[in-house]
C-alpha cells in the first residue's frame, strides 16, 4: 500500500512541476519585448531555391529558350500551364502563346525540373496580388524576362545540336528526314 500512494504522490509532483514549468516559461516571456518584423519596409532573406513568380528566360543570343515541349504543362499537377508550338521566323520551333493560370498554380516547381532548355524558372518573387482574379493569367509576353535566370550562358541549341538556319537532315550525324507518304502501305 506504500508504494502505491507513493506513486501517486510522485505523479502528482511530477504534475505540478510541470505545471510550474510551463507557468514560469509563460512569465519569463510575458515581460519581453516582443519581435516584430515590418513586412513592407523589411523584406526576410528568402533560402536560394525559394519558388515564386514563374519567368520565361532567354538565351544568350536573345532568342526565346522555349521549344513548346509541352513537358513543363504535362508535369503541371493542376494544369495550369497551356501553349501552342510553331516555328519562329529561323526555323526553331517556338511557342506561338504560352499561358499560366497562377491563381491554379501551386509553386511546386515541376514546371522548371520538367523544361529540358531551362526556358522556364521559378523566381523569389512571390508576394504579387491583383484585383480581379482574370488577372492572374499570364501571356508568353508578361512572362519573357530579357535574361537568362539562374543559367545566363545556357544555349539549348548548342547542347543539342541542331544546326539553325539550316536545312532539316544536314547537321553531322543527322538522317534525312524521312517521306512519310513514302512508308505508307
Amino acid at each position: 500500500m506504500d508504494e502505491k500512494k507513493t506513486g501517486i504522490l510522485r505523479e502528482i509532483a511530477d504534475g505540478v512541476a510541470g505545471l510550474a514549468g510551463s507557468y514560469a516559461a509563460t512569465l519569463a516571456h510575458l515581460f519581453c519585448k516582443p519581435v516584430t518584423e515590418q513586412y513592407p519596409e523589411y523584406k526576410r532573406p528568402l533560402p536560394e531555391r525559394t519558388r515564386g513568380r514563374i519567368i520565361l528566360t532567354r538565351s544568350p543570343d536573345g532568342n526565346e529558350r522555349c521549344v513548346a515541349c509541352y513537358l513543363c504543362s504535362g508535369a503541371c499537377p493542376v494544369n495550369c500551364i497551356s501553349m501552342q508550338s510553331g516555328e519562329g521566323p529561323d526555323g526553331r520551333r517556338r511557342a506561338a502563346w504560352f499561358r499560366i493560370n497562377f491563381a491554379r498554380c501551386i509553386y511546386c516547381g515541376l514546371c522548371e525540373e520538367a523544361c529540358p532548355t531551362l526556358a522556364i524558372q521559378l523566381t523569389a518573387e512571390f508576394a504579387f496580388s491583383k484585383d480581379a482574379i482574370g488577372d492572374f493569367v499570364y501571356e508568353k509576353e508578361d512572362l519573357l524576362v530579357d535574361h537568362g535566370g539562374r543559367h545566363p550562358d545556357y544555349d539549348f541549341y548548342a547542347h543539342a545540336g541542331v544546326a539553325a538556319g539550316g536545312p532539316k537532315g544536314s547537321h553531322e550525324h543527322e538522317d534525312e528526314p524521312v517521306d512519310i507518304k513514302s512508308i505508307l502501305p
